[in-house]
């Protein structure tokens, strides 16, 4: 046989080596959404694996079982609008999966009794007692013919986060989430009762561009009062004699919210004002007009941990989930949810 023949032969046998053994390499590269890893450590799971989660949907009445990375998915549909950007969406999933390990993980189920039998024997209710939590049929009418396009950006967010959950010295943190700031977030201790050394009041500039940024509410003074009175149990009285010194905040948190308030002879905390008249945010302000209370407020929702708008504009000047989970949780870093609960 020629030289040149056995050459050609030659290239002819490797590129029939080749090309399959090059399709099988493009094969692995293409992997589906449930094995991709954020952090580039193992593969994720897929939505139908992790430890079951009992929840109690309250519309139903009935309790369901779902495995851990499908629950998280219902949650952060649930929870953050599915057209927020990817890193987002991620930073989303890690709040939602520490806030269900941790539960899990300490066993304390008690304050489910208070929706009946059923719900005694779940883990987690679909409220935002616990977390909002909608079912795939719920999210199919919610979201109509975007429900395609939503799914496959939430079930990546979840995919690419799978199993992994925020930690602070070595436990699950109490991963606070809200909507959006009045542009600082909030000490824990000065909305909730218990200081946490991660939910440290963080600047959020962001926040002013969120569409929930301002609210007004209006209230004849004698409905105000009443309000008041009927959620804290405590009897205001308000001298006509007074003028406008007796509607005031005397005293704000870091954050900028209100914490201390004068009502008439009484004083309040800011969260006490803010769930009594229904206010978007503890962040208000009072002018009173001709017997009308004109009261403004800045951000929605409690203000503690991860501003949720904060979170999508960071996302979109190039922060990463990671990032914005270090920015409003202080301290922290990213863990596996195995090292706190048994596998399945």
């Amino acid at each position: 046989m020629h030289k040149g023949m056995v050459l050609i032969l030659a290239v002819l046998i490797g590129v029939m080596v080749a090309v399959p053994a090059a399709l099988v390499s493009l094969d692995r590269n293409d992997r589906p959404v449930s094995s991709i890893r954020v952090d580039g450590g193992s593969s994720a799971s897929s939505l139908d694996s992790g430890p079951e989660v009992k929840v109690y949907l309250s519309k139903e009445k009935k309790m369901e079982t779902f495995p851990m990375e499908s629950y998280i998915r219902g949650v952060v549909a649930a929870e953050m609008p599915a057209h927020f950007h990817p890193e987002a969406l991620k930073a989303q999933a890690l709040a939602a999966r520490t806030y269900i390990v941790d539960r899990l993980s300490r066993g304390d189920f008690s304050d489910m009794a208070k929706w009946g039998e059923q719900a005694e024997k779940a883990n987690v209710t679909d409220t935002v007692n616990h977390q909002a939590y909608l079912t795939d049929n719920q999210l199919k009418e919610q979201w109509g013919d975007h429900y395609e396009t939503y799914s496959a950006r939430i079930n990546q967010a979840v995919a690419e986060t799978a199993g992994q959950v925020i930690e602070y010295q070595g436990k699950p943190i109490y991963a606070a989430f809200f909507s959006t700031s009045n542009g600082k977030t909030e000490n824990s201790e000065d909305y909730f009762s218990e200081k946490y050394p991660y939910l440290r009041s963080v600047s959020s500039p962001w926040d002013k561009a969120s569409p929930k940024y301002r609210d007004r509410k209006q209230f004849q003074v004698a409905d105000l009062v009443d309000k008041i009175s009927q959620s804290t149990g405590k009897q205001v009285a308000v001298e006509a004699s007074t003028g406008g010194d007796w509607l005031q905040v005397t005293q704000k948190t870091e954050g900028g919210s209100a914490d201390k308030v004068q009502v008439g002879d009484q004083v309040f905390t800011g969260r006490q004002i803010r769930e009594a008249l229904q206010l978007s945010s503890a962040d208000f302000t009072f002018q009173l007009s001709e017997g009308i209370v004109t009261v403004e407020t800045k951000g929605y929702g409690h203000g503690v941990g991860m501003s949720q708008w904060g979170a999508n504009f960071m996302a979109k000047q190039g922060k990463s989930a990671k990032e914005i989970i270090r920015h409003y949780y202080r301290g922290v870093e990213l863990g596996s949810m195995n090292t706190y609960l048994k596998k399945n």
